[in-house]
């Protein structure tokens, strides 16, 4: 699946930044899709936060207006540079999603924003589990990624979106039911919401605090 403005997608940013910013006139536009996940958060200037996946640091720029303390990871150095460049507020580390170089408890918040769907099932599985490991205790995982669509004129347009830009992982969250997959790893989910007709979801899931 996926053509070739995939590639080119990620080889130029320009062309990345125009097809988030059409793509998100769904719901509201591109910086308020950026900021779906981190709606109802309370991030302080001393809040320890790991943008997950931070690609660019499209959504580390408006974490680093709250906190001091704000990490991106990203498995591509190519990202990383980018991220630098574009948010050097924040601190950055080299490392997959799935097998974090990040201490157990170290986070109070852990975001990510439509980057799950590029994970097959058992990588997205073996990530919530380094998400669960790294969050303090109370600590909360916010994210946004695809949803099967709950109103069906809404369909076409991502299944168009998905062929033209996404891979197979992308289909198969569709079929996933990713509350119950966070609630597998141990998270409670305090919020769940549907946008653009049902083809996007916001999750905050809790970690609970220790007994």
């Amino acid at each position: 699946m996926a053509t070739i403005l995939r590639d080119w997608s990620y080889r130029y940013q320009w062309l990345y930044d125009t097809i988030t910013s059409v793509a998100a006139v769904a719901v509201g536009g591109e910086k308020r899709l950026r900021q779906l996940p981190l709606q109802g958060l309370d991030i302080q200037p001393e809040t320890e936060v790991l943008d997950l996946c931070c690609g660019a640091g499209q959504v580390t720029r408006f974490l680093v207006e709250s906190s001091n303390r704000v990490t991106g990871l990203d498995a591509s150095p190519f990202a990383i540079k980018r991220a630098k460049d574009n948010v050097p507020q924040a601190q950055y580390v080299q490392g997959f999603a799935e097998n974090m170089p990040l201490g157990e408890c170290q986070f109070d918040i852990v975001q990510t924003s439509a980057a799950l769907h590029e994970m097959n099932p058992q990588q997205l599985r073996q990530i919530l589990k380094e998400v669960y490991r790294v969050l303090k205790p109370g600590g909360t995982f916010a994210l946004i990624d695809f949803h099967q669509p709950t109103n069906k004129l809404f369909f076409p347009g991502l299944a168009m979106f998905l062929w033209l830009f996404e891979t197979e992982t992308a289909w198969q969250l569709l079929e996933m039911d990713l509350a119950k997959e966070l609630e597998d790893v141990g998270f409670g989910i305090g919020k769940q919401q549907l946008y653009a007709g049902g083809s996007l979801q916001a999750i905050h899931a809790k970690k609970p605090y220790m007994k």
